[in-house]
């Protein structure tokens, strides 16, 4: 759930895991690896839309379009898929946290004798605790608002047609300020009644704070689009999907195999590049028209994506977040080190890309829709 409010699981809820187990009277460790894995390897499963959804599918219209530029993709094309999955990520982080990962942090790892005793939670304020409940009575109050505005037959948020899930239903195309806005006036809220904010300059000075980690995106951001444009121009995305595509016909896998591939690749991919959207930017132009070309939908190639690029965030060092994840685990061993913390996020990664990878699979043959307007075929 921390993956709707972007940055917050990797600020809060992996140091709150360590917190947690040690107040338990558990390896801190084991917690962190826990909330490291749903929050990182876990970062495509969530039960709640994210800012991830309309992001990746930002990229993925654009390369579907180097084949058909009529086709459109819902930013809720795999919520289905990723709401799922987050069930089935939650019971293997659990199993592998409690079966593996903490009796061997017991055995190799055991806690330092002089850990500060600090690590308790602090007490929350009055003023914060009422500060709290208040932003969460308007954030409930902003969902029944927003389904009392989509309900009449007649309402702005839908199509021509009456649709609500289709890419051209106002309410889609809304989903980046709705999000926006749904985090927005509940924080904003939350600052002044707890006392955090003063005056509307400290709400900026925040806002500014926010944005400081998203000055590495914006430049990627621009080189990414250039890419983009270049690709459409050239012609060189069609070039590569045509004869990539016949390479993969040639070869006569199997669509699950062929789909497994495309996971596995992203997945080692995410070693060396971090950011899911640089590579989605990078990827899409290739994958995507090469695979509608094989028949397979934009979104289909989107969610295998999303399952590579999720599973090996955890055991990657060029991840933005990881040194901080090492960190968190120095305050209670103080020897731990880039390769303690990668050792403990392989097995969560390694079950993550096999079973999630089957999930998907079975997800497909099954027949359930992947999210929103989304199917498995593209008519080739």
């Amino acid at each position: 759930i921390s993956h709707s409010a972007v940055d917050a699981g990797y600020v809060l809820v992996i140091p709150l895991g360590g917190i947690i187990f040690y107040a338990a009277g558990r390896h801190p460790l084991a917690g962190i690896a826990a909330a490291f894995a749903g929050v990182s390897g876990g970062f495509s499963a969530n039960p709640l839309p994210s800012a991830l959804d309309p992001l990746l599918q930002g990229f993925t219209q654009p390369a579907a379009q180097i084949i058909n530029p009529e086709v459109l993709v819902n930013p809720l094309c795999n919520y289905y898929f990723t709401a799922a999955s987050s069930i089935l990520i939650t019971l293997l982080g659990w199993y592998i946290t409690d079966r593996i990962i903490e009796p061997r942090l017991n055995k190799i790892n055991p806690i330092d004798d002089d850990i500060e005793e600090a690590q308790d939670m602090r007490t929350i304020a009055p003023a914060e605790r009422r500060g709290f409940w208040i932003a969460t009575l308007v954030s409930i109050l902003l969902l029944i608002l927003l389904i009392i505005s989509v309900l009449p037959t007649n309402s702005p948020f839908r199509d021509a047609t009456g649709s609500l899930s289709s890419f051209s239903a106002p309410i889609m195309q809304s989903i980046v300020p709705l999000i926006f806005l749904f985090f927005l006036i509940p924080g904003v809220i939350h600052g002044y009644v707890s006392g955090k904010f003063k005056k509307s300059k400290d709400v900026i000075d925040e806002m500014s704070d926010a944005m400081r980690g998203m000055a590495y995106y914006i430049v990627m951001a621009f080189f990414c689009a250039l890419f983009i444009q270049a690709f459409a121009t050239s012609n060189l995305g069609a070039l590569l999907a045509i004869k990539g595509a016949a390479f993969l016909k040639s070869l006569s896998l199997p669509g699950p195999v062929t789909i497994a591939g495309i996971i596995f690749l992203a997945g080692f991919v995410n070693i060396f590049v971090g950011s899911a959207s640089a590579k989605w930017a990078l990827l899409a132009p290739i994958f995507v028209p090469m695979l509608m070309q094989l028949g397979y939908s934009p979104e289909l190639t989107q969610a295998a994506y999303r399952v590579g690029d999720s599973s090996t965030n955890i055991i990657t060092p060029l991840m933005p977040y990881f040194p901080l994840v090492v960190v968190f685990c120095q305050k209670y061993v103080k020897k731990t080190g880039i390769g303690t913390l990668t050792s403990l996020m392989i097995p969560y990664s390694i079950a993550f890309l096999l079973l999630w990878t089957v999930f998907l699979v079975i997800f497909w043959l099954i027949g359930f829709p992947l999210g929103l307007q989304a199917g498995y075929t593209y008519p080739h």
